[in-house]
């Protein structure tokens, strides 16, 4: 089924990507459009995780530099029975975290600075595991390939705004193609991303529970994030709104028009999912078990290593 959607996926941001081209520069347009979706759709399968990573200046840590994050999210790829993904942290004040890569052999996970802030060990464990669940369902090559070609539909939108406007080239439309082009461009990529359905969401709330052993957990965590995002923005978000869905809240500060296409479920109804969830498994939001049974143990800083800027490595709280 993932498969399929992400076919008709691609086949819809090529019949748009073609589309702008036509309106733009008619038949030559439109095939300069093809080409161009073509290749962007071939480039983003093996390299947007890459660019999303890059995007958020994201560093991969490991055991010696970030063990008792590392640990927990081996912990949590085990009782899901996943490869061991990279694991990332990027340096955000905001609490968030996403998943990326297009399949699980080739699956990254990422949590900012923020969110090993202000989250418990436990409410940890439920947020990795809610995206390790998307790489269980394979929802991460949608993600990834959507967050990448609805920004490249928004950036054909500018560029019809310099290089549109004229009858020449073959231009049926003219000026007026091209203000189509440039409304209707930002707002199909964030219907682009609205059509990933939010189900996948609740599927990914409902299986993370399950793997980390408490839901209330993720719920708790929910609540926490969502608290967090509203007071504390994320500039790089703001910058590549095309990246929202990624995150499992939206990261956006709610100024923009991006926020009224969000792509996520109301937090209060998911976190009521998760609530009914743990009743029906018996669970407790004093329980501990599974891989956050341990405590947290310091606030010490992961090392990781230099930015790929040769900047000095940024600070996070988890040893």
């Amino acid at each position: 089924m993932n498969l399929v959607r992400t076919a008709m996926l691609l086949a819809f941001m090529t019949a748009l990507f073609m589309g702008i081209g036509y309106m733009i520069g008619g038949q030559s347009g439109m095939m300069i459009a093809l080409v161009m979706a073509a290749g962007m759709n071939i480039f983003s399968y093996w390299n947007s995780d890459r660019m999303v990573l890059s995007m958020y200046r994201a560093q991969e840590v490991d055991e010696r530099s970030a063990p008792e994050y590392y640990g927990l999210v081996r912990e949590l790829s085990g009782r899901a029975g996943l490869p061991m993904p990279k694991v990332y942290l990027y340096d955000s004040p905001q609490p968030n975290a996403f998943a990326t890569g297009r399949n699980p052999q080739n699956a990254a996970v990422a949590a900012s600075t923020g969110i090993l802030k202000m989250l418990s060990r436990e409410e940890l464990a439920g947020v990795m595991a809610h995206e390790l669940s998307h790489v269980q369902h394979r929802d991460t090559l949608t993600m990834t390939i959507t967050a990448t070609l609805a920004g490249a539909i928004s950036m054909l939108g500018h560029f019809a705004f310099f290089f549109g406007g004229s009858r020449n080239n073959n231009n049926p439309f003219g000026f007026v193609g091209v203000l189509i082009a440039m409304i209707v461009a930002p707002l199909a990529a964030a219907l682009v991303q609205m059509a990933i359905s939010r189900t996948r969401e609740y599927a990914a709330d409902r299986r993370g529970g399950e793997i980390c052993g408490n839901p209330l957990w993720l719920a708790s965590a929910l609540q926490k994030i969502h608290h967090g995002n509203q007071v504390i923005h994320n500039e790089r978000a703001e910058r590549n709104p095309a990246t929202a869905h990624m995150f499992i809240i939206n990261p956006l500060s709610g100024q923009n028009m991006d926020n009224l296409f969000s792509t996520h479920p109301n937090t209060d109804n998911r976190i009521a999912a998760l609530r009914d969830q743990a009743a029906r498994m018996g669970a407790t939001s004093t329980a501990a078990s599974g891989p956050a049974r341990a405590t947290r143990r310091s606030q010490s800083v992961p090392d990781t290593g230099r930015d790929r800027n040769g900047d000095p490595p940024f600070k996070g709280p988890w040893s």
